[in-house]
């Protein structure tokens, strides 16, 4: 039998079009059968997967399916009912609770004012100062205290780091353009947030500018495979290099709005039974869900999920309901 190049066969597959699992599948009576864009592959009997679907009820997965793809959070599903089942599982995971999913729990804060006038960097009429200037005229307090009292925006941001309870970073070691390939510039652009370095393979320093967002931390983490630490920067420091950052091409991305999770679910079993990647993870940001798919195994780097460049990775970003940007 003569097995096509997955890659080539691949390239004729336009993730673009809005596939619905019948298009990528075709069914016979009670046996499943590949339509004509699905490849098999050749696998030893040592590297045959089990299906990774809990309410898996075939004894045999079909011979002509490929064991290498397609692979959904470190799993693979032996027909598209299966690959279904395990993408209904990971949405209603990440619909169910994502807002509360955080490691970090909710403190209350001291306000940022009292915690300079601690510090001794500013005295009581300034902070009064700048607290009246901030209820009859609008913007953030520590704008005012630069603005009137003489404080730079380095000691803003170390009062931020003390009231939020985090380190403050630097752009030292910021590689603009690996760093665009960590996530989509949606998420930078809208949540305020700047992927820095990676320290040691393991580390991945994620900066802020005046907040912490430990929800979206959290989703990067699990993404990544990374642990994530939090932490701010001064403002005009954080401006620049998020700037850079954006002048550099990220992953290939889609975005796409459905209806409901059940819509999503179904989607995202369309396009992973018509990219077949051999890796795949869905992780939630707020309203939106995102969807990365490595297509080869040399798609990821060394740096835990990190791409290893724009090659052979794609990103989905989805919106339930209301209108994908």
């Amino acid at each position: 039998m003569l097995f096509l190049n997955r890659k080539t066969e691949r390239q004729g597959l336009n993730p673009s079009q809005g596939a619905s699992i019948d298009s990528a599948l075709t069914w016979g009576g009670d046996r499943y059968r590949p339509s004509a864009s699905i490849v098999t592959e050749a696998v030893p009997p040592s590297q045959k997967r089990i299906c990774g679907s809990i309410e898996c009820v075939s004894s045999r997965p079909s011979p002509w399916r490929s064991r290498k793809r397609p692979i959904f959070e470190g799993h693979w599903g032996c027909n598209g009912r299966c690959v279904l089942a395990m993408v209904r599982a990971a949405v209603r995971r990440e619909a169910g609770d994502a807002e509360t999913a955080s490691p970090i729990p909710h403190r209350h804060r001291v306000p940022l004012g009292l915690v300079l006038l601690a510090q001794g960097w500013i005295t009581h009429p300034q902070l009064l100062h700048a607290l009246e200037a901030q209820r009859s005229r609008g913007g953030r307090i520590g704008d005012w205290l630069v603005a009137d009292c003489g404080l730079n925006s380095e000691q803003i941001t170390r009062g931020l780091s003390l009231q939020w309870g985090c380190p403050m970073l630097t752009a030292n070691g910021f590689t603009p353009r690996t760093m665009a390939l960590v996530l989509p510039r949606l998420f930078v652009e809208e949540f305020g947030m700047l992927p820095l370095r990676v320290a040691g393979s393991r580390i991945l320093y994620l900066g802020f500018e005046d907040h912490l967002d430990a929800s979206v931390a959290f989703a990067l983490e699990q993404m990544t495979e990374l642990k994530v630490e939090n932490g701010l920067m001064p403002t005009e420091e954080f401006a620049a290099a998020r700037q850079n950052l954006l002048e550099y091409e990220g992953v290939p991305i889609k975005m796409e709005n459905v209806d409901e999770p059940d819509a999503l679910a179904a989607r995202i079993t369309a396009i992973l039974e018509q990219m077949q990647p051999v890796a795949s993870k869905l992780v939630r940001m707020h309203r939106y869900f995102w969807l990365r798919l490595w297509l080869e195994r040399g798609a990821r780097g060394v740096q835990g999920a990190l791409p290893r460049d724009r090659e052979d990775t794609f990103d989905y970003v989805f919106k339930v309901g209301g209108n994908a940007r």
